[in-house]
């Protein structure tokens, strides 16, 4: 832990970060240390994201001599301002057009900028930087990273336009990159190359196609192929390098930010840390709990139990209202949670197997929960919140937390309790876990149209489940009280989906 967050920490070594706001806009800007007067860079992140997210490629810049200015949209991050409008709706393109306008605004007055100015926009912000630019003037270039783009080819703006995407993403999401380089060049997009620029980098008409290999729509920001095409794009768009847009990449190694393995050491280390620290938590119940401490419990009882919840929740929710919270997808999913826990503890009750405190000891119960829920804050969420994403619940989001632990909590007690016991059967937890996922595919599949971002934190959510569930398992074999990982894991889990998913106005 202590090699990856040096190796963190090492990746800002000679950079000067500086953070300030815009009226409720948090905005942070990297430039190397003492550097010469340069161009600005305002790098912007995709929706459910957040400046962190950004920071690679805000270093990378930074370490080759531009102003990298990164920032929170509103409803995202530390942004107290929300989101208005509804996806797809005019409103809500011209509230993010607007907060990217008062950044750019912003940008172009730091000292040390030569009055030159480039976008760099990931998934959502590579829609907006384009609208950006067709609408505003000025704008010498432009990075689209994984973009989901709006605007038809026709209405892009006439600007060096770099497009990139992870080889794991849809092919249907790559296809906008191709034809709008195609578009460029006068060809079908089939037969567009990747890494050949189409078009003139003189006359601002250059367009080119990057794919970072083994990489998806969240790794692409960490791969050392997506950093430098960026770079060296912005480098021959700005007269600044002597390779075509990023062909021969003929700069040293160490001007791009190497964080993926660092991150991945720190991480590895508090895995390896974890389990023996679980040695060290009071003994909460005199013997193991959980529905499998019944001599009679076994598969057939656990089975009905299990799956039935799966298949009911989206279909009692389906024609349901969920929009009780001002957080997108935040309702339903605090719902989801909720009644699903609902119908597992119904089927506890009639299996005669709902969770009790049984001999435990409330002082144990109270003080291991709150051991885990230090040790998690502190070695899992302060360094995400810091060095990847936004993960620490700022004030103004400290309600939707309250709101989905209501739910999150209900799930997570009735789950751990049917899971857990010396008669549980082996792989039930994993079981369970794989159910609830494909419980809120099913859901996706009834409502695509407003459920449609679900299937953005379901990777998220399979993450979360394999870490914390680990940290479960470890918990449970120390403490033999279900409740201890019920509680935290689902404390985390309201955290993490209140934080992710943008404040609605």
């Amino acid at each position: 832990m202590l090699a990856g967050l040096a190796g963190l920490f090492g990746t800002r070594a000679g950079i000067a970060i500086h953070s300030t706001r815009i009226g409720t806009t948090p905005v942070t800007v990297f430039q190397a240390k003492d550097a010469p007067p340069g161009p600005v860079v305002v790098v912007a992140h995709g929706y459910a994201g957040s400046r962190q997210l950004m920071h690679p490629f805000a270093v990378t810049l930074a370490r080759n001599g531009y102003r990298a200015v990164v920032f929170d949209f509103p409803g995202h991050g530390r942004n107290t301002k929300p989101l208005a409008g509804q996806i797809g709706d005019p409103a809500r393109a011209a509230a993010l057009v607007g907060a990217l306008s008062e950044v750019v605004d912003f940008a172009r007055d730091l000292p040390g900028g030569d009055g030159r100015l480039a976008l760099l926009g990931h998934s959502m912000a590579g829609d907006i930087a384009t609208r950006y630019a067709s609408a505003h003037p000025g704008v010498d270039a432009i990075v689209a990273v994984s973009p989901y783009l709006s605007l038809p080819l026709d209405r892009l703006p006439t600007v060096n336009l770099l497009f990139i995407y992870g080889a794991l993403e849809p092919a249907v999401i790559q296809a906008q990159g191709r034809e709008a380089v195609a578009a460029a060049g006068g060809l079908d997009p089939a037969a567009v190359e990747t890494n050949v620029t189409y078009g003139s980098l003189e006359d601002g008409t250059a367009r080119r196609l990057v794919i970072a290999n083994r990489v998806e729509h969240i790794g692409v920001l960490y791969s050392a192929t997506s950093l430098r095409a960026a770079r060296d794009w912005l480098d021959a768009a700005f007269g600044r390098g002597t390779h075509d847009g990023g062909q021969a990449g003929n700069k040293p190694n160490g001007t791009i930010d190497h964080r993926a393995p660092w991150l991945g050491l720190y991480y590895l280390g508090v895995l390896l840390l974890a389990w023996p620290l679980t040695l060290l938590l009071p003994t909460v119940s005199a013997e193991r709990l959980g529905a499998g401490s019944d001599a009679d419990w076994g598969w057939r009882r656990f089975w009905p139990i299990a799956v039935v919840p799966a298949v009911l929740t989206p279909l009692l929710l389906w024609p349901m209202p969920t929009d009780f919270l001002a957080i997108a997808i935040g309702d339903y999913i605090a719902l989801h949670f909720g009644l699903y826990g609902l119908l597992t503890l119904a089927g506890l009750w009639r299996a005669g197997a709902l969770p009790q405190l049984g001999n435990s000891s409330i002082k144990a119960l109270l003080a291991a929960i709150a051991l885990v829920a230090l040790f998690e804050i502190l070695a899992l969420s302060l360094p995400t919140d810091l060095f990847v994403t936004s993960f620490l619940p700022a004030p103004h989001r400290l309600p939707t937390v309250a709101a989905l632990f209501a739910g999150t909590v209900l799930w997570f007690i009735a789950d751990e309790w049917l899971t857990r016991g010396p008669r549980a059967p082996r792989l039930g937890y994993a079981l369970t876990k794989l159910l609830f996922l494909a419980s809120l595919m099913l859901a996706v599949a009834l409502n695509l149209s407003k459920l449609f971002f679900l299937v953005i934190i379901i990777p998220a959510i399979l993450v979360l489940f394999l870490v914390y569930g680990l940290f479960s398992g470890w918990i449970y074999r120390r403490t033999r009280q279900p409740l201890v990982a019920a509680i935290t894991n689902a404390l985390v889990f309201a955290s993490a989906i209140a934080v992710s998913f943008p404040l609605l106005g």
